[in-house]
C-alpha cells in the first residue's frame, strides 16, 4: 500500500523543521499587518471627515458672512457675526493647505491598502505556500519581508486614538468572518501557531 504523503496538520506538521518556524514567523508578521491597516483605516475615516469639513465649511460660512447684507445691519451683533464668519471662510482654505489634508488622505489610503496586502500576503504564506518546497517558501517569505520593510519605511503615525480604537475592533471580532467563525484564535484577528 502506498504511504499517505499528506500533511494532514499544515501548521504543525510541516516536513522541515525550519518551515514550522517560516509559518510561525508569517503569522507573527500578520498579527501587527492586522493592527496597522485597520488603524490605518479608522484614521483614513476621521481624516476624511475632517476633510470634508474643511472643503464645506468655507462654503457655509460664505454664505452666512452675507447675512448681514439681506438682514438688518444695524445690529451689531449681526455684524459681528458675519464677520467672523466671513474671517473664518477665508481662514479654512489657508489652514487646510498648511494641514496638507489633501496629502494626507491619500498616503494614509496607500499605506492602509498596502499594509492590508501584506497581511493578506503573510496568512496565505503560512497557510498555503509553506505546503511546499522550503526553499521556494523561504524565497517568497523573503521577497514579502522586503515589502513589509518599504512599507514600514513610510513611517506614518497615527494618532493613539485610532489605534485603540482598532484594538477594539479585532478583540470584538469585527474581522471574524464566515469561514473561519468556527476557530476561535481566527476570529481574533490572528491564528495561533
Amino acid at each position: 500500500m502506498a504511504e499517505d504523503i499528506r500533511n494532514s496538520d499544515p501548521q504543525m506538521g510541516l516536513a522541515d523543521p525550519r518551515a514550522e518556524h517560516l509559518v510561525r514567523e508569517c503569522r507573527r508578521q500578520e498579527e501587527p499587518c492586522l493592527y496597522t491597516s485597520t488603524t490605518l483605516y479608522i484614521w483614513l475615516r476621521q481624516t476624511r471627515l475632517i476633510h470634508g469639513v474643511f472643503v464645506v465649511a468655507p462654503v457655509v460660512l460664505g454664505a452666512l458672512a452675507t447675512w448681514s447684507v439681506l438682514d438688518r445691519p444695524e445690529q451689531t451683533w449681526v455684524v459681528w457675526f458675519t464677520a467672523t464668519c466671513a474671517l473664518l471662510a477665508g481662514l479654512f482654505p489657508v489652514i487646510f493647505a498648511a494641514l496638507k489634508l489633501d496629502a494626507h488622505v491619500g498616503s494614509i489610503a496607500m499605506q492602509a491598502a498596502v499594509y492590508k496586502k501584506l497581511q493578506d500576503r503573510f496568512r496565505q504564506l503560512a497557510a498555503i505556500d509553506a505546503l511546499g518546497p522550503y526553499g521556494a517558501f523561504e524565497a517568497e517569505f523573503r521577497e514579502v519581508m522586503g515589502r513589509m520593510d518599504e512599507a514600514r519605511a513610510a513611517s506614518i503615525t497615527p494618532p493613539e486614538r485610532c489605534f485603540k480604537a482598532a484594538r477594539r475592533k479585532i478583540a470584538d471580532g469585527h474581522y471574524c468572518f464566515d469561514a473561519v467563525q468556527n476557530d476561535t484564535e481566527e476570529c481574533q484577528g490572528f491564528p495561533a501557531t
